[in-house]
């Protein structure tokens, strides 16, 4: 049944917009609309910007959560006594299924994000904006708001501005992997920890946030401290963009003041009255249960006291007719897909689990659940990104939320539902590198000719582990182009001849146009 996401939902607004001030009137704003709705805007110094920061409490709306005022002073320092003037990106790279916002106000109020970098550029010096993009619709809508500003990255300019395409992948829209990419190289993350303000594009100190932050930031210079923070809660103000999708009638980005009832915005979306599970934060989030999501309101603070996590902004809730643990397999399996294939605990560890829950769910027993907890654990901490430790996050939350289920699967075999597939994962071939695309195809094994032999897992162990036999345990995930090559190998040089490759049930699509529309209806 999964159905993506298209680029530009559904928005709603609960109380007065800030962000999606005008969506009213037009599909996006041009900078004569955002000028007429917004007003203008005059520059602050460093020191003023990163005290309003501070002010409103303003922090990444990325996932990470981290301080902007900190992050604003940490380069400017850093600019400072390096004698280097620094780079400001815009962190546009929205590759996580379950995520719109961002994508939204890329495409309909650009101007809103634009001027929060511009700001932070002015107050910084910096003279270099990049802003990174994942789909065509925002590369041609923030292109658009560039010529219409008259930006450019012609050399001898005040100040350079250009554009950098990144996957629609999970891993691209981690910052280290953004910056390599605007460095010329791939949209992966470096494998080695470095602070972007410290030495980021080019090796300068680079302010990166996410687009809704800066955006954040431009609302906040309008209205000031003191008329911001009378929207939301005191210690949490403004408005919050949310995805919400999953099992609800109408899949939308909604803007809402914090403190605002969990209940009340998965109610607006038409999800169950009583839903099994909510997923908060997305793919890298937690999962809260019935009683939790009653109580909790839209905040950082009360979502993490509840067990969830604001995150990335998605909210999936998922009813009680399918089977939270299958659900949460499609998941796991597309995380171990999303891997960039560069440590240990990414590379092994996360296939190694989504294989564990493949094996619980399939009536491993307790022994399958333990070895589950193992490999997750172990998958904690040790990762060259966050990734794994997202993914293992996910799994933990799915294990503790759903513990009946769990109970139904290892002791009796099972819980009786079908995994639906309501949690929105993209279609085959929805990535424009070759090598990050699903090949429409898994791997096989003809159990009355394995003999044991292990060559396949020591081939392509990303895909194949060895159970305690020493028999292949596949992880069911279906084979990325990127692992095709070594899939064939593995299939050639299997011993006995047992190992083969299938088609999955849908055939792998043509890559896609390079002509999209610029924007969704934005309707439901």
């Amino acid at each position: 049944m999964n159905v993506p996401l298209p680029d530009v939902p559904e928005v709603r607004v609960v109380g007065l917009p800030q962000l999606t001030i005008g969506f009213d009137l037009v599909e996006r704003l041009d900078l004569a609309m955002h000028l007429k709705v917004h007003g203008p805007l005059e520059p602050m110094t460093g020191e003023r910007l990163a005290e309003l920061a501070e002010a409103i409490t303003l922090r990444g709306r990325g996932g990470a959560g981290f301080p902007f005022g900190k992050k604003l002073r940490a380069v400017a320092k850093a600019s400072i006594r390096r004698g280097v003037r620094p780079v400001v990106v815009i962190n546009g790279s929205e590759g996580e299924p379950a995520c719109r916002k961002d994508t939204v106000l890329l495409n309909r109020a650009p101007h809103l994000i634009l001027d929060g970098a511009l700001l932070a550029a002015e107050a910084l010096g910096a003279r270099t904006l990049v802003v990174a993009v994942t789909r065509n619709s925002t590369e041609i809508s923030v292109r658009t708001a560039l010529a219409e500003r008259g930006l450019s990255d012609r050399r001898g300019r005040h100040l350079r501005a250009r554009v950098v395409r990144t996957p629609e992948r999970m891993v691209s829209g981690e910052a280290s992997a953004v910056i390599r990419a605007v460095n010329g190289g791939p949209a992966l993350p470096p494998g080695r920890r470095e602070r972007a303000a410290e030495s980021g594009v080019a090796g300068a100190p680079t302010l990166l946030s996410n687009a809704e932050t800066y955006a954040q930031l431009a609302v906040a210079a309008r209205l000031g401290s003191l008329r911001y923070g009378h929207t939301g809660l005191a210690d949490e103000p403004g408005t919050v963009l949310l995805t919400v999708s999953g099992a609800v009638a109408r899949p939308m980005v909604i803007e809402v003041p914090t403190g605002v009832p969990l209940r009340y915005v998965l109610q607006l979306a038409g999800a169950p009255p009583l839903p099994q599970g909510v997923l908060t934060g997305g793919y890298h989030g937690n999962w809260i249960d019935a009683i939790a999501s009653h109580d909790a309101m839209i905040s950082r603070a009360s979502l993490a006291a509840a067990g969830g996590a604001l995150g990335a902004g998605a909210i999936l809730p998922i009813g009680p007719e399918t089977c939270p643990i299958g659900e949460s397999l499609r998941i796991a399996n597309w995380l171990a897909a999303e891997s960039a294939g560069q440590c240990g605990p990414c590379k092994l560890g996360l296939p190694a689990a989504a294989g564990g829950l493949s094996d619980v769910l399939n009536g491993g027993g307790p022994a399958a659940l333990e070895a589950l907890r193992e490999v997750t654990q172990a998958v904690k901490g040790r990762g060259a990104c966050k990734h794994p430790d997202g993914s293992a996050r996910f799994l933990a939350s799915t294990l503790s939320a759903f513990t009946d289920d769990l109970a139904a699967h290892v002791l009796d075999g099972g819980c009786g539902r079908d995994t639906l597939g309501v949690l929105p994962l993209p279609s085959p071939g929805y990535e424009d590198a070759e090598e990050s695309i699903p090949s429409g195809e898994k791997l096989a094994v003809d159990w009355t000719l394995c003999q044991g032999h292990g060559l396949c897992a020591d081939i392509v162990p990303e895909l194949i582990r060895l159970g305690p036999d020493g028999y292949p345990a596949l992880a069911d995930a279906a084979v990325p182009m990127h692992l095709r090559g070594r899939a064939q190998r593995a299939v050639r040089r299997c011993p006995a001849l047992a190992l083969r490759i299938e088609q999955t049930s849908a055939e792998r699509p043509a890559l896609p146009s390079a002509q999209r529309r610029a924007l969704g209806s934005g309707r439901g």
